[in-house]
């Protein structure tokens, strides 16, 4: 699969299929017009004309409204109307480092098609043989996209946590890696995409880091999500993103990015500047804010 396909296979949506999710008049989202049938059941919290679901602008503050909706969806969990909530939370907010105008349990995310924010980070290590990548393998278990590769860490953003303090977490929950190590990450950029998913809009950015790791480290995963761990030359990374879809959908454009900066897709490849220009839509976050707590309410 070329590389560029992987770009355009998380890039497509018809807008006439969603209606704008809106909060205190700024949209945050976008939702299918089946759920805004459903949420229309629950006037108390959503508004639904033709034009668009609103919050009842009743709801006022980041825990009335968070409140309100988590009722309505623990109502549509139990009847089968939505999928089973994860108890992790998500901030709803219209760009990166605003204020969250309120939580939503994860699972919800591509339901009201919010922006949703992760970290994936790019494990290599430098040998005599040259660049080697940690790749991991998702469980077989896993709710999304099982048994595929994987970064070495990556997971979402959760409401109320740093991007630092995150990303230790993550480091330390699926490669066992040590928080001194995780803190020597480089913060590189990202990449976004938006794209029609079966029940609903994803709508990601992903933050990225480089992490040049010792030879002697080995991880080791501590919450399940990782069926096991393969050093990897980079050129057979670099092939297994080309020829196949073995990653996990959006690792894909992380490792293209990667491979961009790090020179190992060549300036005369014949897609160099249409995959540049195709990364950079969401490459303006700032480095800053790694050590911020920037989703607190």
């Amino acid at each position: 699969m070329p590389y560029i396909d992987h770009i355009r296979a998380l890039n497509h949506w018809q807008p006439d299929n969603f209606l704008p999710f809106v909060i205190d008049g700024q949209r945050m989202g976008y939702i299918r017009h089946a759920f805004a049938d459903q949420l229309a059941r629950f006037p108390e919290c959503f508004v639904v004309t033709m034009d668009e679901v609103m919050l009842n602008p009743q709801l006022t503050g980041f825990a009335q409204r968070s409140n309100a909706v988590a009722e309505v969806l623990e109502c549509l969990s139990k009847t089968g109307v939505v999928k089973p909530l994860m108890g992790e939370m998500f901030p709803v907010l219209a760009e990166f480092g605003t204020p969250a105008a309120m939580q939503i349990d994860r699972a919800m995310v591509s339901q009201f098609g919010i922006r949703a924010f992760g970290q994936h980070l790019n494990g290599y290590v430098e040998t005599g043989d040259g660049m080697m990548m940690w790749i991991a393998r998702r469980a077989s278990d896993r709710r999304a996209f099982p048994d595929r590769l994987d970064q070495l860490v990556a997971g979402g953003l959760p409401h109320g946590i740093s991007l630092q303090d995150n990303l230790i977490k993550e480091c330390h929950e699926e490669a066992d890696m040590p928080g001194q190590l995780a803190c020597t990450a480089k913060a590189v950029g990202s990449v976004s995409y938006c794209c029609e998913v079966e029940h609903g809009l994803r709508d990601d950015t992903l933050l990225c880091y480089d992490l040049l790791l010792p030879e002697e480290f080995m991880p080791r995963c501590n919450d399940g999500e990782v069926a096991g761990f393969e050093l990897m030359p980079i050129e057979k990374v670099a092939a297994i993103v080309s020829e196949t879809e073995s990653f996990k959908p959006n690792c894909n454009l992380v490792i293209i990015d990667f491979l961009l900066r790090h020179g190992f897709i060549h300036s005369e490849h014949v897609d160099h500047q249409t995959l540049y220009n195709a990364l950079q839509k969401g490459s303006s976050w700032q480095d800053k804010s790694m050590t911020a707590d920037r989703f607190q309410a």
